[in-house]
């Protein structure tokens, strides 16, 4: 099998596993409190073992990253961090946590920004290189050392979480419960895949301990590890939910979090499911708005009728895939997926709109592209680990579904977005993680009622397709933080080079001065 340790494109793409993740659940759903889930009792022996896990000074060593052709070039570091799989057991088995870092260009350093690009399967290794090649003339890449890490389970870390081979990939391997009446998962199939990834990700304990409350606690030892007293933190889409439960869990220890396009700390599972889907049919109806103007749309001229139109092209491909010039061919889900890929920045939607009039003429390799992208396919046929973890992940992190509750979400899904719905019956939705080993760890709500903590910083678009512009709302409120409200279509600003973003972002890092309540950018 080919190396799949390699992370993804992460620009643009990284919350699209929202849309993706196989585990979903209705409010309500089992769940572990934060305190039951990960604390439990800390015997001295137990607290020295983590001791030296905090005391740990990774050795960087230079690397090269990979980044985008034409980005500037990056002088980066990197190294391995261990922690324990099991903190309530730190002296079992150990996970290993694959870091990079840029230092930072002046002399008055403050200090580490650590990032996370979402996902949550989403490696932050080379996005912190990307990064430090967008900012290279920011005054945040001068003060600041920027680190990014492949959360356990993720890219480079190990163990790697593993579920399908290459091979099942470009077969279709299910990923998500979504679209149902499609190739549902039957029971034994949900069966078989908790054992599938177990066996090839290192056992039934690797499952249960790659949640997001044991990343963060990852997090913290590599605070400490990096010399940082506190912590500095810029997450976008996923990554704004660790950074809340690592404020959550670590309150004293935050200097700085910039949480980017939000998850709603307020939402259990379904309700954020529904919101998404939401936003996304909003998102399509502007994009086809947008197709409108062209005589030649392939939507057609009424934006009102463009959700019939693209269904009658795409649910064919349900019976019949649209031939593509690999000869692999264009399924249903494929062609939405591959829609739903640019709806991340409102600067792909031509190439959504050029694929789609290549569908109409009986091609589907436009559509197919994009879809490739978003899973980070190589030419050679190999998948990194990218969506097979955060499926993986979103088992302990998602309220937990019968199959009543998950049908129940696919039918609420299909009404909200029913450009993605392929016009089959609903029979049963089964969730893929009802199966796991153990029960979910998050908990919701989360980082509610926290004491002591610093100011925070929301970032939040007005049209994000994926974490409507609500969501940011909340995990401010929830946090006690300042808002920055960004007008536009794009999931996600930090990487958008807007001067007016970037200027509030930097001055709140370097200076902790946050936006004016009410301060407003657009992109």
């Amino acid at each position: 099998m080919p190396y799949r340790k390699r992370p993804a494109a992460v620009l643009g793409v990284a919350a699209l596993t929202l849309l993706l993740g196989a585990c979903t659940g209705p409010v309500g759903g089992q769940t572990v409190s934060a305190g039951t889930a990960q604390a439990g009792a800390q015997s001295a022996s137990s607290s020295l073992v983590l001791d030296r896990f905090y005391g740990q000074k990774p050795a960087f060593k230079p690397c090269d990253p990979k980044l985008p052709p034409g980005a500037p070039a990056v002088k980066a570091e990197c190294a391995r961090l261990k922690v324990p799989l099991d903190y309530r057991n730190p002296e079992g088995r150990q996970a290993e946590i694959a870091l990079l870092r840029v230092l930072a260009r002046g002399k008055d350093r403050i200090g580490s920004l650590v990032l996370n690009p979402g996902g949550p399967g989403f490696p932050g290794t080379e996005y912190a290189a990307l990064t430090a090649a967008v900012w290279a003339k920011s005054p945040i890449t001068e003060r600041f050392d920027l680190v990014g890490f492949d959360p356990r389970g993720v890219g480079a870390s190990t163990p790697a979480l593993d579920c399908y081979t290459d091979a099942e990939r470009e077969r279709g391997a299910k990923l998500s419960s979504i679209p149902a009446g499609v190739d549902d998962w039957t029971r034994q199939e949900t069966r078989r895949l908790v054992a599938q990834c177990a066996r090839r990700s290192g056992g039934t304990q690797v499952l249960a301990h790659v949640g997001t409350r044991d990343v963060a606690r990852d997090m913290d030892v590599l605070r400490q590890a990096l010399g940082d007293a506190k912590l500095s933190y810029a997450g976008t889409s996923y990554g704004t939910r660790l950074g809340a439960v690592y404020a959550e869990m670590f309150p004293k220890k935050v200097r700085a979090l910039v949480l980017d396009a939000a998850f709603d700390p307020m939402a259990g599972t379904y309700e954020r499911r529904v919101q998404q889907a939401t936003g996304m049919q909003a998102s399509f109806q502007r994009l086809a708005a947008s197709c409108a103007t062209r005589q030649d749309c392939p939507l057609g001229t009424d934006p009102k009728r463009a959700t019939q139109a693209f269904q009658k092209l795409v649910r064919p491909l349900i019976d019949k895939p649209a031939r593509t010039s690999d000869g692999r061919g264009l399924t249903f889900e494929q062609a939405v997926e591959g829609v739903t890929a640019a709806m991340y920045a409102e600067a792909s939607w031509p190439a959504a709109i050029e694929g789609i009039a290549e569908l109409e003429a009986g091609k589907g390799d436009g559509l197919l592209k994009l879809r490739d992208g978003y899973h980070g396919r190589t030419a050679d046929g190999g998948y990194p680990n990218s969506l097979e973890a955060s499926m993986t992940i979103n088992c302990l992190d998602e309220e937990r579904h019968t199959p009543k509750q998950e049908t129940a979400l696919n039918r609420a899904w299909f009404k909200a977005a029913p450009f993605t719905d392929p016009g089959r019956p609903v029979k049963e939705a089964r969730d893929g993680c009802e199966g796991w080993p153990v029960k979910p760890t998050l908990g919701y709500p989360y980082a509610t009622g926290i004491k002591g903590l610093a100011d925070t910083l929301t970032v939040s678009v007005t049209r994000d397709p994926i974490t409507p512009h609500e969501g940011g709302i909340n995990l401010a409120k929830a946090l006690g933080g300042s808002l920055l409200t960004v007008e536009g279509e794009q999931h996600g600003t930090l990487l958008t080079t807007n001067a007016c973003v970037n200027d509030a972002v930097a001055a709140y890092l370097i200076d902790l001065r946050s936006p004016a309540e009410g301060a407003r950018c657009k992109l």
